[in-house]
């Protein structure tokens, strides 16, 4: 159970943006359909945000996780300080990253390598499941490039089908909070994971029945995304726009938290091995296009972006700056 003294509430407290004068319809892809292509590619360049339904991984692996990491968060508080502080791997609670950011949440940060060290009983049901999850997105990474006109057609996936992959994954919980009750009365809403793009070229998030995931819109308001257990949610990552020169939208997301219900999710973020040089694609230029994006290595850019806050623009040190 994630732990505050009363007073300190107000830390994790945000008053509510303005609603969406028009709420969208977020884009609902049926994976097993011929023309899911051009709807992935729609909703990345519209969106950068989608659903996908018959995704192909088995329910037994969905359940199976989420059902340990209930139990190991459940577990008393000294049982999951053995496996923290994150360092970057481990269990972490309110603090996420170094630079000051916290939200009501608890979490698990692993190594997405089958080889990776797990607390007890994670270990199979991890690696079942990532496997599965991986193929989805490998998947849908190539479901775009064939739709971009794009060779060779894995030009995304091979980047996280390298042994050398630097893809994580995420398992996050956001308990109940009875002392927010009263706050949730005057309108504020109980920050669980604060405003951010992830900069990967891909995630793929799964959660419970519990609402809480919200998506920046283009007019800056935010709009709450119905959960649905049984479907996946993936994210343009800001690797993507730029490997796309920003065809693909990275979107800005953020998780509130509830004052009576737990929220568990469950997040593989697909990417690059450290060494990869990320610029966008020449076959992606057209005419006399100019490059958006100095070019840089995954390493380059996750260290800048790790030493930044969450809501910061990661992508802005990177831009270029184009003459008119």
């Amino acid at each position: 159970m994630v732990t505050v003294s009363k007073p300190l509430i107000e830390q994790f407290l945000v008053k509510p943006n303005t609603s969406p004068l028009v709420i969208p319809d977020i884009p609902l892809i049926d994976l097993s359909k011929p023309e899911s292509k051009q709807h992935l590619v729609k909703a990345c360049q519209d969106f950068g945000f989608f659903k996908v339904v018959n995704h192909g991984v088995p329910l037994k692996f969905i359940n199976k996780l989420e059902s340990e990491a209930v139990n190991f968060f459940n577990s008393p508080l000294a049982t999951k300080e053995k496996f923290g502080p994150p360092d970057p791997f481990g269990y972490g609670n309110k603090c996420i990253g170094r630079n000051g950011d916290v939200g009501w949440v608890e979490y698990l940060l692993l190594n997405a390598k089958p080889e990776s060290d797990y607390p007890e009983n994670f270990q199979g049901i991890v690696n079942d499941y990532v496997t599965s999850v991986k193929t989805m997105a490998c998947e849908i990474l190539e479901l775009l490039a064939d739709e971009l006109k794009l060779q060779p057609r894995n030009v995304f996936s091979k980047l996280l089908k390298d042994e050398q992959s630097d893809s994580v994954f995420r398992v996050n919980h956001y308990p109940p909070c009875p002392e927010f009750q009263e706050n949730e009365r005057n309108g504020s809403k109980l920050v669980g994971f604060g405003e951010h793009t992830d900069p990967q070229i891909i995630s793929v998030l799964r959660s419970n029945n519990t609402s809480g995931l919200e998506i920046s819109l283009r007019d800056g308001s935010w709009m709450s995304v119905p959960p649905d257990s049984e479907s996946f949610f993936i994210n343009v990552g800001d690797s993507l726009q730029v490997m796309t020169n920003g065809r693909f939208k990275s979107v800005k997301h953020r998780v509130v938290a509830n004052g009576t219900k737990s929220r568990v999710s469950m997040i593989y973020f697909g990417g690059p091995p450290l060494s990869e040089k990320i610029a966008p694609l020449p076959s992606l230029m057209q005419g006399e296009e100019d490059s958006l994006y100095k070019e840089f290595t995954w390493f380059e850019y996750k260290k800048s972006a790790f030493n930044s806050r969450l809501s910061d623009n990661r992508l802005g040190l990177f831009e270029k700056i184009i003459a008119s």
